[in-house]
């Protein structure tokens, strides 16, 4: 009998893993900014709580406020460029074995010789230098003045971006 006592009092003490709240948490220091409600309901808030911060997830504004209004930059756009694959014959597919590519820093020096060491050699070839070194017909890119190479180089739409 005293045996059978034993098993009961074993069976009736347990440890509880359970915390002293027993489920309840305090969600007052979890800040759930914008995550539930239509825009309705959230254009209602902001209009009575304007304090109220709006989380945007990590997406950029594409423009500023000037004098309270919202202004839209073009450039700050994000423009996703897409190119027809129809009749495409590789796959998307690149596979880990793939051999790493390894290139050398593009440098000054590759620049001018990819862009007028070319032009440069026929004309000393063809005879084409003055005196000085210049060519007798100099190419677009030999007619501009740094100042419009420098202008050229921060249009939006060039590589400098």
């Amino acid at each position: 009998m005293n045996h059978l006592a034993n098993i009961f009092m074993q069976c009736q003490r347990s440890i509880s893993t359970s915390t002293v709240l027993n489920g309840k948490r305090n969600f007052k220091k979890f800040l759930l900014y914008n995550k539930r409600g239509t825009r309705i309901f959230k254009a209602e808030r902001h209009i009575s709580n304007p304090d109220m911060p709006i989380a945007k997830r990590g997406v950029r504004d594409n423009g500023h406020i000037v004098k309270g209004k919202f202004q839209q930059i073009a450039e700050m756009t994000a423009e996703l460029i897409v190119p027809d694959l129809t009749n495409c014959k590789f796959k998307p597919y690149v596979s880990y074995k793939a051999v790493d590519v390894v290139q050398s820093k593009f440098t000054s020096q590759d620049l001018f010789n990819a862009i007028y060491a070319q032009k440069i050699i026929e004309d000393f070839k063809e005879n084409k230098l003055n005196e000085d070194g210049s060519s007798k017909n100099p190419s677009q890119n030999e007619e501009q003045t740094s100042q419009e190479a420098w202008e050229k180089a921060r249009k939006t739409g060039s590589d400098i971006f």
